[in-house]
């Protein structure tokens, strides 16, 4: 049928794959997060709290894996436009679920976005070390 899009995402495989390839990046590095991965549109499709990773980790990976999807970017990349006198300051309480500290990017297959994957639990940084790795592991491209 003409004018529908064909769209892809992550199957339940794929996304619990990923998670144990980002699980795998913060053992290695003494973390413990939660984790989540989105299809293209936002929705859940499996998320993971590691032992010992805190309760309110896993919203904010999920707000991460959601924000990267929404936009098409890395969460921290937004971090500093959003504070006070940032060029985007204010629109990130435009909506609950958005977080804007690093820990979450978009993931991309043969040039489109198909989804995203989020961490929390260690320092921003540390969370988007270890789904960088983790997605890079597995052939995505996060850019």
């Amino acid at each position: 049928m003409d004018r529908l899009i064909e769209q892809s995402h992550p199957s339940l495989g794929l996304a619990l794959d990923l998670i144990a390839a980002v699980r795998a990046e913060a053992e290695a590095r003494s973390f413990q997060l939660a984790v989540c991965v989105v299809n293209a549109a936002g929705h859940v499709i499996a998320s993971q709290r590691m032992d010992g990773a805190a309760l309110g980790a896993m919203q904010l990976a999920v707000g991460k894996a959601y924000t990267a999807v929404l936009w098409g970017a890395r969460t921290g990349d937004f971090t500093e436009s959003t504070q006070p006198g940032g060029a985007d300051w204010g629109w990130n309480t435009t909506d609950a679920r958005i977080v804007v500290y690093a820990g979450g990017v978009p993931l991309l297959a043969d040039g489109r976005l198909v989804g995203g994957v989020g961490a929390s639990g260690a320092a921003a940084a540390d969370d988007e070390a270890c789904v960088v790795g983790g997605a890079r592991k597995l052939g995505f491209v996060v850019d």
